[in-house]
């Protein structure tokens, strides 16, 4: 939007160490735990992707591929003293990398990347900005209340009108109508608050 402020980029530093090892080590253990993993580095890694790539598919690609890597080489992950989102950021900077080289060895590049050269750095500035503020947003739903968090998802996603999410849940238009409002109040109100 013009004349909003710049989305605050995502930082790896949110966990202390001890907390973030009890996390690591956790997956490393039992992979049913890196879901917690998954969760506290998405936004980081997501927008880090973005930033370089630019597009959203395929910036949706990488960042997928980054934490199949991460899940299939975390038994081997050593603590040296980096923070372990440094290392996600290293294995999404090689996929970008690898990329890179395999556009260029084809010979070719996407049409999206032809367009996104004749943009402006301002438009892509933007983009990028409104890619984050969607991950963080996506974030904030995911903190809702389970009924809340049902209704925004139906809404939006699926793109569900009222009546048919009320019958789905069971429950009245209304119930739904204030559902739906209530989270937008606590997604607002967490908005405000960034």
């Amino acid at each position: 939007m013009a004349g909003s402020e710049p989305a605050q980029k995502p930082r790896l530093g949110k966990l202390s160490e001890a907390d973030e090892r009890r996390l690591v080590e956790a997956a490393q253990q039992d992979r049913a735990h890196f879901g917690a993993v998954y969760e506290k580095y998405f936004e980081v890694v997501y927008a880090y992707v973005a930033r370089r790539v630019r597009d959203r598919a395929v910036t949706e690609d990488l960042t997928s591929e980054v934490f199949r890597k991460a899940l299939a080489h975390l038994p081997r992950f050593k603590w040296t003293g980096a923070p372990f989102g440094a290392w996600l950021l290293r294995i999404a900077a090689n996929l970008i990398a690898d990329r890179a080289k395999r556009v260029a060895r084809e010979g070719h590049s996407d049409s999206s990347e032809l367009a996104d050269r004749g943009r402006s750095s301002q438009a892509q500035q933007s983009d990028l900005e409104a890619a984050e503020r969607r991950a963080y947003v996506i974030r904030l739903v995911d903190e809702l209340p389970e009924d809340q968090r049902r209704v925004v998802r139906m809404r939006f996603a699926e793109e569900k009108s009222i009546g048919e999410i009320a019958a789905q849940l069971n429950r009245t238009e209304g119930a739904v109508k204030q559902l739906q409002f209530r989270a937008f109040q606590t997604l607002r109100a967490k908005l405000d608050t960034k």
